[in-house]
């Protein structure tokens, strides 16, 4: 996480890749990155996080929203992330925006069997 901070910081395009942390007074809550992704056209979404205390308050749903119309404003034809099958909160909060399973596979990471999957929204 750290190093894809780090490269946000230091190749971050302030036209078409944006970041939102949201808190509460000094207390950070959660976050969400949209940035160009691999093939022209593509935005990924990327350091999608909310601290447990921030579960269940409707923040997921309203970061989601602001990534994802950040991206359609700014003329992305699509909107793609990465996560494992195991964030299921997170999981049906894309399936709830329109996000699309493009695929699945299982995989030994982090020292444990998961499950990786790949989203999608066409914008």
């Amino acid at each position: 996480m750290a190093e894809i901070l780090a490269d946000f910081i230091r190749n971050r395009d302030p036209d078409c890749e944006r970041a939102w942390i949201a808190h509460r007074g000094a207390e950070r809550l959660g976050s969400i990155f949209c940035v160009r992704g691999a093939t022209p056209g593509e935005a990924k979404l990327r350091l999608f996080l909310l601290v447990p205390a921030a579960r269940g308050l409707g923040l997921g749903h309203r970061l989601l929203t602001l990534c994802t119309d950040y991206a359609w404003a700014r003329g992305y034809d699509r909107l793609v992330l990465w996560t494992h099958e195991s964030h299921r909160a997170a999981c049906a909060l894309y399936r709830g925006h329109g996000f699309r399973l493009t695929d699945s596979r299982a995989v030994h990471n982090f020292g444990q069997p998961l499950v990786e999957q790949n989203w999608q929204i066409d914008l």
